[in-house]
């Protein structure tokens, strides 16, 4: 499968894995800028314990989150540390950091159905 297929279903598929009672009140914008093969831009809005999901950008975004998209499909995948993707520079972080650490715990892969 390639990056851009991977990028595609984890995209699809991160509605499924998102855990509302983490989310609790929390409402954010973040944007996701994925560079190289399989990149793109995608809005993903937190709100009322739900999630939204829409290609494009915006410019109301609470954090931008910056990087390669085969890097993002290997975080997604439980394959890389995002501490480390964040200390050696692969992952760009612009806006609420503490948001960042956040986003990440609002989703379980165990929830999603093969």
């Amino acid at each position: 499968m390639s990056v851009a297929d991977d990028i595609k279903e984890i995209l699809d598929k991160m509605p499924q894995a998102f855990v509302a009672e983490k989310a609790g009140d929390l409402e954010a914008t973040i944007q996701l800028d994925l560079t190289g093969e399989g990149g793109g831009q995608w809005v993903v809005k937190v709100a009322d314990s739900q999630i939204d999901l829409s290609e494009g950008e915006t410019n109301s975004a609470d954090l931008t989150l910056t990087m390669e998209a085969s890097e993002y499909v290997a975080l997604s995948m439980g394959e890389a540390n995002p501490v480390s993707l964040f200390m050696t520079g692969k992952i760009k972080v612009q806006g609420n950091a503490m948001l960042a650490l956040k986003f990440q715990d609002l989703f379980d892969r165990d929830r999603v159905s093969e």
